[in-house]
């Protein structure tokens, strides 16, 4: 035996073989500078939270330690408990909290839902709330008095978006999820991981595929043009920016938020960084993580800093097995997409 195949048969009997994806955790190589920032550069409306189940206090540390100036909450708590929510953190503090309302489908087989939801609507806003959220159960799960599956842009639900305009609310859409949601649960998912630790966030296989549901609500957004919309999640485009641009090129009153997305822009740092520089009057930062002064911090190494190669924000379980670069903004757009567009929503 040569001693090339000595050291080849001694590395595989050391080697592990039948190593678990799971326990494979690869530690890079790379040496390079790093920028590990404390603070935001500006002040910060995180415009993207959900934090029913935390309390005030606690977010507020964070928000201190991070330089976040005002934290928008997203309940997901309807009627009553959505009350007592938004009582909840303006009893905390009211110049650093807001509230965006959760679309309520309860009753929703009634023949004078639309009524019912325009006075909860109304109700939310005089309580204080500054939006009102339609998540992915639209399109995917509610149905209505004939058991149908109801559209995104079912026409019955267009005087709700009217009246938004009318409140002077804007209307946050969640109505798809990433691409790999959509596609089987197998070895070519690049997010195989957390699908499988997760099944229920699959939706292959729906009734509408993700593009059926982002085409009806572009429809909806067409026909209400003197309502502001917000895609949360880059518009749910954070892997085809095209759309993205898309969309804002042809809708003024749409802008997107970048919450839970940082891993999907990052690793196409030309491709993002064309888009804030384009857009920088229409993209607000929302974090769409529980606040952490460690996840704010990478959040604003992404954005202000020409870092290669490094962890996303995330939540315990990982988007993909990728990192991100940092897109370097100016300070021009830095001010705007951390607080500038932001202020002009919540006024």
């Amino acid at each position: 035996m040569s001693d090339q195949d000595k050291f080849v048969a001694m590395v595989s009997a050391k080697a592990e073989v039948n190593l678990p994806l799971g326990d494979f955790q690869p530690k890079s190589t790379l040496i390079q500078e790093e920028h590990h920032l404390k603070r935001a550069r500006f002040p910060v409306i995180d415009y993207h939270n959900h934090l029913d189940s935390v309390e005030p206090r606690e977010v507020l540390r964070v928000m201190d330690a991070c330089g976040i100036e005002k934290t928008v909450n997203i309940t997901m708590k309807t009627g009553d408990e959505a009350l007592r929510m938004i009582d909840k953190f303006h009893a905390a503090d009211p110049e650093r909290f807001a509230t965006i309302g959760w679309m309520d489908w309860s009753d929703v087989t009634r023949p004078d839902f639309v009524a019912l939801t325009l006075e909860r609507l109304e109700r939310l806003v005089e309580r204080g709330a500054v939006g009102i959220k339609f998540w992915k159960d639209l399109g995917l799960s509610v149905r209505d008095a004939d058991g149908a599956l109801l559209r995104v842009d079912d026409e019955r639900l267009a005087p709700i978006f009217d009246k938004a305009a009318e409140l002077g609310i804007p209307v946050m859409f969640h109505t798809a999820d990433p691409d790999a949601f959509f596609l089987p649960i197998d070895e070519k998912n690049e997010r195989y991981e957390e699908l499988a630790a997760h099944p229920d966030w699959g939706f292959h296989g729906a009734h509408y595929s993700k593009k059926e549901l982002l085409d009806q609500r572009d429809r909806v957004i067409a026909r209400h043009p003197k309502t502001t919309f917000v895609g949360a999640h880059v518009a749910e485009s954070g892997e085809n920016l095209a759309r993205a641009v898309t969309l804002l090129e042809t809708y003024p009153n749409v802008y997107v938020d970048i919450s839970a997305r940082a891993s999907e822009l990052g690793r196409q740092p030309y491709s993002a960084r064309a888009l804030f520089l384009k857009f920088p009057d229409r993209i607000l930062f929302g974090a769409d993580l529980l606040p952490e002064e460690s996840m704010y911090r990478l959040y604003f190494r992404f954005l202000e800093t020409a870092d290669e190669y490094f962890d996303y924000p995330s939540h315990a379980s990982r988007q993909g097995r990728w990192n991100i670069y940092g897109l370097h903004l100016p300070d021009d757009v830095l001010r705007k997409v951390y607080r500038d567009n932001a202020l002009r929503l919540l006024k």
